[in-house]
């Protein structure tokens, strides 16, 4: 059986083959369609959303132990969050075989970060593989669960944006999913319960169980030596092998699959097999660091292939300078004199009326991660900073705390919110710090794609889920100010922002608007300009809207506004700016 399928979607097919029975992640660009396409095996497989990577780690971890196989998957800043439960599972041990989806992204596509979580899997002692492509991502996952079981900790396979959304034919030969019997549980609190007395044999166990990965990694299928011209040998693993191979096809390749433990007697084999030793990675050298560390030589050289992500030109470039014989790679650029076309909120999006008012009233606010990240840039230019997930809270209160004066609002949504929101509004609240936050509900978790959370009333199968209401865990957390209010009513925000910033107590408003797109509401209104009562002021282009578009010129530089019947999503907020009563509803 043959499918075109992604890396993700490869991926989620292993998991369902290899009998997995536990499914837990968080959503976060490049990783979240593996749990979408697992969740389609809901007949063998138990798939959820969980309210942030930690939990999503350690509810895999409970079915490991419990002895089923699971699988838990984040993006490479996510598994920062979920390091906690990792560090200390890699010591107690996989019972049912257990594997962690790390997707990096290199060249940061969709990130705040350029992370290589190579380097956190060495830290952690767990097995990692390192597909090239889909039908690799499917027979590595295999290999990972199988691993998991024999060396009795959770494996890691590390994707990257170029992987996981690049499809390629995957033989998945007879493909049967089915539940996999359950390792029997057994009671060890000298396994299960890590205290010192304990935990320091479970220390000495992980430097033996090194030992037995790395003498298995040289062992694998998954490493393996292409010979070919022996004057260069290139060492290389993930998606780095497929430039390789294209731009060095004649060269002899050490192409690694199983990268850490790194297989130390394969490298040196290989290294004794040619001449000079090239190493071409995506982003740390950390394949190359270790090499060195060996006291094996490795080529230097000038061209830049460990900053953002690695492609075929820049390959070329290494040929160009090692060898010789292709031309210097020339990227082309764009013509200067084309439009940018900048990152926008999507027309009718609520978020745009509380960042419009909060730019009016010259908050200082402090952001994060989700689709209002785009509310910094012009022309509302309402956000100071975006750290991580959950951090505007905290970094509020911070600023609070060290003495800057003047209005400072903390901006999140509301899955951001149930991912690490919650602890920052009672640190703030415990510690007695006023800090105003400002929860941007649109009942979704938009950025990545339009996945439910606690507050949607839905579960990732799709069965009714109880709602959270977000000002109810303020409420019981002892906030005497929470108030919600509609994100498209500026006045009210206006009022309600005001009010809060300027008190001396803490406050959680709740900013409610549903997302267009997820709802369906992109037509559920239209809006039109009366040209005769439009002064082209200029006040509505202050909100950004992508509706909206330049008309006729009544003076120099001074553009009446049109609305674009075929974006405008009838939210009515560019009415509500404008001084002249030319903006009306019309449907």
């Amino acid at each position: 059986m043959k499918k075109l399928l992604s890396a993700n979607e490869a991926v989620a097919h292993a998991a369902a083959q290899a009998g997995c029975m536990v499914a837990s992640a968080y959503p976060g660009t490049p990783s979240t369609e593996i749990l979408e396409n697992i969740a389609k095996f809901k007949d063998t497989v138990k798939c959820e959303w969980a309210v942030n990577e930690k939990v999503a780690m350690e509810t895999a971890i409970g079915a490991s132990m419990a002895g089923a196989r699971s699988l838990t998957a984040m993006k490479h800043v996510g598994l920062n969050v979920a390091m906690d439960p990792l560090m200390t599972f890699t010591y107690v041990g996989a019972t049912g075989g257990m594997v962690i989806v790390s997707a990096d992204d290199p060249g940061m596509h969709s990130s705040q970060n350029e992370q290589d979580n190579r380097n956190l899997a060495k830290f952690a002692r767990a097995p990692l593989f390192e597909p090239s492509d889909s039908q690799e991502a499917y027979d590595f996952t295999l290999a990972a669960f199988e691993a998991s079981e024999k060396f009795r900790v959770p494996a890691i396979i590390r994707l990257t944006t170029r992987t996981s959304h690049s499809s390629t034919l995957v033989d998945l030969g007879d493909f049967a999913p089915k539940p996999r019997e359950l390792i029997p549980y057994k009671r060890d609190i000298s396994r299960h319960i890590p205290v010192p007395m304990f935990a320091r044999g479970h220390r000495l166990n992980a430097q033996k169980r090194t030992a037995e990965m790395e003498a298995a990694s040289c062992a694998s299928p998954l490493n393996r030596i292409e010979k070919g011209r022996a004057d260069f040998g290139i060492v290389t693993s993930a998606v780095a092998y497929q430039y390789v191979k294209e731009i060095f096809p004649e060269f002899s390749i050490l192409k690694l699959g199983w990268t850490n433990p790194l297989p130390k007697g394969l490298v040196r084999e290989f290294a004794k097999s040619v001449e000079k030793l090239v190493v071409v990675e995506e982003l740390d050298p950390f394949l190359e660091d270790q090499i060195r560390a060996m006291g094996i030589a490795v080529v230097d050289h000038s061209t830049e292939l460990n900053m953002l992500e690695l492609n075929a030109d820049r390959v070329q470039n290494l040929r160009h300078e090692l060898v010789g014989d292709v031309p210097e790679a020339k990227r082309q650029t764009p013509a200067s004199d084309l439009p940018t076309r900048p990152p926008v909120l999507c027309a009718g999006c609520g978020h745009r009326g509380v960042f419009y008012v909060l730019h009016k009233l010259g908050a200082t606010v402090t952001g994060d991660i989700g689709c209002y990240t785009l509310g910094a840039f012009p022309p509302l230019n309402a956000m100071d900073s975006t750290i991580c997930m959950g951090a505007s809270i905290g970094n509020a209160a911070g600023m609070r705390k060290a003495g800057l004066k003047g209005r400072i609002c903390a901006v999140l949504g509301d899955s951001t919110f149930f991912h690490s929101g919650m602890t920052g509004i009672l640190s703030a609240l415990y510690n007695g710090t006023p800090v105003t936050t400002v929860v941007l509900d649109n009942r979704i978790t938009a950025m990545t794609g339009h996945q439910d959370n606690p507050g949607t009333g839905k579960t990732l199968a799709g069965d009714a889920a109880p709602v959270t209401e977000i000002g109810d865990i303020a409420k019981a957390m002892g906030y005497k100010k929470v108030v919600k209010v509609s994100a498209d009513d500026l006045g009210g925000l206006e009022r309600v922002l005001t009010d809060a910033m300027d008190g001396d107590e803490g406050a959680l408003i709740i900013a409610y608007a549903p997302c267009r797109i997820a709802a369906k509401l992109t037509k559920a209104g239209l809006c039109e300009v009366d040209a005769e009562k439009c002064k082209a002021c200029g006040a509505c282009f202050k909100m950004g809207c992508p509706a909206m578009t330049r008309g006729r010129e009544i003076r120099p530089g001074a553009f009446q506004m049109v609305i674009d019947s075929t974006q405008c999503a009838g939210c009515i907020q560019c009415g509500q700016v404008c001084k002249f009563g030319a903006i009306r509803r019309v449907r």
